[in-house]
């Protein structure tokens, strides 16, 4: 936090993480250290009946149009022995299934600054798509080989799968938009459109890739390569 304080002095700190850090340790020293922090709440029997209403609300709303229903509840909490102090948690009242699916986080972001509903999807449900484009980065573009003897080498062999990531994103963000493909995983585009046989002519002047005339994604590749290049 201090090299980060150090060249960005006037930036928000945000701590996101599951439960497992809910610690108070932890959080205190983010609100002894101005970082704010939105972290995961393993429930209990206190918390489920704190957001009871908000449960039964939910359960008529699901039975009532047949689909899943959430609420969300925002209360003062503290454990009994393990807080030093209150908190505010957000009680996320959900009727899925046939059942309740109450789920919980912990906060020091003022409400004013963020609302229960977009704290929970917003922010911390985002944790979840962050681990899957780690994910995607290491089963897709192969991050997580690293069989080399020495440390620096497989630094190295990060360091280019990471800029491999970067670039993929790039192709999605700005070649692939409003194609077919502008949501693919890196895996789909690898092998739709990168992974494909094609005639490679070099001249002087010229690197002439040829496709196929039945290649399904000539036109996809055509019109990202215009728009990489533009």
């Amino acid at each position: 936090m201090a090299q980060i304080r150090a060249r960005w002095p006037t930036t928000s700190i945000v701590l996101r993480a599951d439960s497992g850090f809910c610690r108070d340790d932890l959080m205190s020293w983010c609100e002894a250290n101005n970082v704010r922090y939105v972290l995961g709440l393993a429930g209990n029997r206190r918390l489920v009946a704190r957001i009871a209403p908000e449960l039964r609300k939910a359960r008529r709303k699901a039975k009532r149009t047949g689909r899943p229903a959430r609420e969300f509840a925002d209360f003062r909490y503290r454990t009994r022995k393990s807080w030093r102090c209150e908190r505010r948690v957000i009680g996320k009242a959900e009727w899925t299934g046939g059942e309740a699916n109450p789920r919980f986080i912990v906060t020091n972001v003022p409400p004013a600054n963020g609302g229960a509903r977009f704290l929970y999807e917003d922010v911390y449900c985002q944790r979840g798509e962050m681990e899957n484009r780690l994910k995607e980065c290491q089963g897709e573009l192969f991050s997580d080989r690293t069989p080399t003897p020495t440390m620096r080498a497989n630094q190295l062999r990060l360091w280019l799968s990471s800029m491999a990531y970067v670039l993929m994103c790039a192709v999605r963000r700005i070649g692939l938009a409003g194609t077919k493909l502008e949501r693919a995983t890196c895996g789909t585009i690898r092998l739709q459109l990168l992974k494909i046989g094609a005639l490679v002519t070099v001249s002087v002047r010229r690197v002439k890739v040829a496709f196929a005339s039945a290649c399904p994604s000539r036109d996809t590749f055509v019109l990202a390569q215009r728009r990489l290049c533009a």
